[in-house]
């Protein structure tokens, strides 16, 4: 790890625990896109640290909830597999990993909350109910996830491009 990737790093952090903390849409927040962003960005080790610490930080303020350690570990999973899928970015590979994340994270955590909530009952019907009811909220994760994703990947090529231009003017001069 460098010292851009750490102040990477420690922007996303931040960026992160302000966002969650300030008023937003329900679920419309950049953790799942900061967890793709880490695994495509930084080292394996620290792509996964990244997600996770600015979880378990805003969660202090936010409050603790019992399938809290499954959400944690989904952000660790996602950040594990962009890790892989990424390295080769393209914006079909990320369009499609971010559904896929969105997805696999909604589905988890769901399955969660049905069964460790005791707020639905452990049959079909409650499982039925526990998901129709978190739709709307999938909703807004979906959209959050594909917005913040594509405006990481983007603001990060757009430094990328600066940097490269006026190191090149630099140069030339």
């Amino acid at each position: 790890m460098n010292r851009k990737q750490f102040l990477i790093a420690t922007a996303l952090v931040a960026f992160v625990f302000c966002s969650r903390l300030l008023p937003h849409p329900a679920n419309f927040a950049p953790l799942t896109a900061v967890a793709i962003f880490s695994g495509s960005l930084f080292p394996r080790r620290f792509a996964v640290f990244v997600p996770v610490a600015a979880a378990v930080l805003s969660d202090v303020f936010l409050g603790f909830y019992n399938v809290m350690p499954i959400v944690w570990a989904c952000y660790l999973l996602i950040a594990l597999a962009s890790s892989r899928w990424l390295k080769q970015a393209s914006i079909l590979r990320g369009a499609s990993f971010t559904v896929a994340a969105s997805v696999f994270f909604f589905a988890t955590t769901n399955l969660a909350v049905w069964a460790f909530s005791g707020m639905y009952t452990h049959n079909i019907n409650g499982l039925s109910q526990c998901f129709t009811l978190a739709l709307p909220f999938f909703r807004n994760s979906l959209l959050g996830d594909l917005i913040y994703t594509a405006s990481l990947f983007g603001c990060y090529s757009f430094a990328q491009a600066y940097a490269h231009t006026k190191n090149t003017k630099i140069r030339t001069a």
